[in-house]
Parts: structure tokens; C-alpha cells; sequence
């Protein structure tokens, strides 16, 4: 069974500076214009950030300042990225919760309306997410080739991912057969707060939520002291206060 289009539907993906829709910037943007016969027309373009693009994005993506340091700015390229996905509908992956936000965010910076109305988002990572498990018994079936017996036992689940990780060292060369090198390929080392409410940005302490997001934590607190007091007395997870207290405490009140 094919894919029934009844109009072109433009597949998008984006590299960016980061992952932050307000303070990041697209570096590339890629599209595949599918049309209802089933061909498509590819279009790609280096877009320069007008900012520098962090080297720990850079070693994803490939791209560097040196790359797009000629290339045009997305306010050169918005009117002809805009025309080609005129009357298209949009998929991509995880382009609702990124590439589509940020995209929208672009135009708005340049003064350019994007429209969704009336265009079908679909979203391909969402399917893959419905429809194939995500479970630690998925994950022993695919990774150790058995059926994980008495499942959801603690120490039967224990095991089992002890396996599936032995298994994935095995599979995935390029994470390393140390906790380190898999702490540093999953990134787990830069957790400041487990609900993720603070996340680092070049080794900063910044908000990933809210009217700050993307902001200093320190600078905020300093400019506004009384939002410590409004997130200690908020419905916060106990670890992101004390990790905000931490950071209070080390940066602001003077040793005696």
C-alpha cells in the first residue's frame, strides 16, 4: 500500500545552532517536495546564523562558521523557502515539537508570516512512537533476541537491562565499553535538575522553561531575587529547588 497524496507534501529537516526555537538559528535547511504523482524536487541551503555555532553542535551536524560564513541569512532565503512549500502540507521527524517551531520562528523574526491553517502536520516520529514499543521487553526482544519472563519483577528488570546495555556496547561501537564514554555519548553528565527545569548551556546554569528559558539562572536571580521565592513556594520537583538553592548559594551569598 502507497502513500495516497492529494496534494505535494514538503518533508523538512533542519540543523541548527542548538536546540532552543527561541535563541537558536537554522545553519541548514533541507526539503523533499513530494508531489501527488510521486516525484519529488529536492531543495537545500546553508543558511549563515549570524551567530557562532557551538562546536558540540557542530560535531552533529557537521557544519561550521566556517561553512556558512558566505552563505546566505535565512531573511535572504525566507521568500524562496516559503514559495516552494506554498499550499504543502508538512512532515518530518519530531518536526512538530522542532523543525516546524523553529521554522515558524524564522519567518517571524524576518517579518514574514508562516501559516499552518489548513496544512496536515504529520509527524513521523510520533507513528514510530505509537507503533512499535518502547518497552524494556521490546528492548530484550531486540537487542538480546529473548523474551524477558516475569516482567516488571524489580529484579527481573534489573537484570534484563544490565543485558540489553552489555548488548548495546556490543551493537553501537561508537558509545564506547565504559560508563563514561555511554555518559558522554547519552549526555547524561550535563543533567542539572532531573525535571530538566535547568539545563547547561557552555557549562551555564540556564532556565529551560518558562518566561526565562534560555536565560542565566544566576543572572536571573540576581535581577530578580524574588523568583527564588516564587519557585520554592511553586509546585516544583524537591531536587530542582534544592539544585536551585545550590546555585543560589554558590554564586550569590558571600562567604562569611
Amino acid at each position: 500500500m502507497k502513500l495516497q497524496l492529494t496534494r505535494p507534501i514538503a518533508f523538512i529537516d533542519l540543523e541548527t545552532t542548538g536546540i532552543s526555537i527561541t535563541t537558536d538559528r537554522i545553519v541548514e535547511i533541507a526539503i523533499v517536495k513530494i508531489l501527488p504523482d510521486g516525484t519529488s524536487q529536492p531543495k537545500r541551503k546553508l543558511v549563515n546564523p549570524q551567530m557562532p555555532i557551538p562546536v558540540g553542535s557542530s560535531e552533529i551536524h557537521g557544519i561550521t562558521d566556517e561553512m556558512v560564513k558566505d552563505a546566505p541569512t535565512f531573511k535572504q532565503v525566507a521568500n524562496e523557502i516559503k514559495q516552494f512549500i506554498e499550499n504543502c502540507d508538512i512532515g518530518g521527524y519530531n518536526s512538530n515539537r522542532f523543525d516546524v517551531p523553529m521554522l515558524i520562528e524564522e519567518f517571524l523574526r524576518v517579518g514574514i508570516e508562516f501559516s499552518i491553517e489548513g496544512r496536515k502536520l504529520v509527524d513521523v516520529q510520533k507513528v514510530f512512537h505509537m507503533m512499535e514499543q518502547r518497552t524494556l521487553s521490546a528492548a530484550y526482544k531486540f537487542y538480546c533476541q529473548k523474551t524477558l519472563e516475569g516482567a516488571h519483577g524489580a529484579e527481573v528488570d534489573a537484570t534484563a537491562t544490565w543485558e540489553v546495555l552489555e548488548a548495546q556496547v556490543e551493537r553501537y561501537p561508537q558509545i564506547g565499553n565504559t560508563l563514561d564514554s555511554i555518559v558522554k555519548f547519552t549526555g547524561e553528565d550535563d543533567i542539572v535538575d532531573f525535571a530538566r527545569r535547568f539545563i547547561k548551556d557552555k557549562g551555564i546554569e540556564i532556565f529551560n522553561f518558562g518566561k526565562h528559558k534560555g536565560k542565566s539562572v544566576v543572572q536571573v536571580l540576581k535581577e530578580e531575587p524574588q523568583y527564588y521565592d516564587w519557585m520554592m513556594k511553586g509546585d516544583f520537583a524537591m531536587n530542582t529547588k534544592q539544585k536551585l538553592t545550590e546555585i543560589l548559594n554558590r554564586t550569590l551569598v558571600k562567604k562569611p
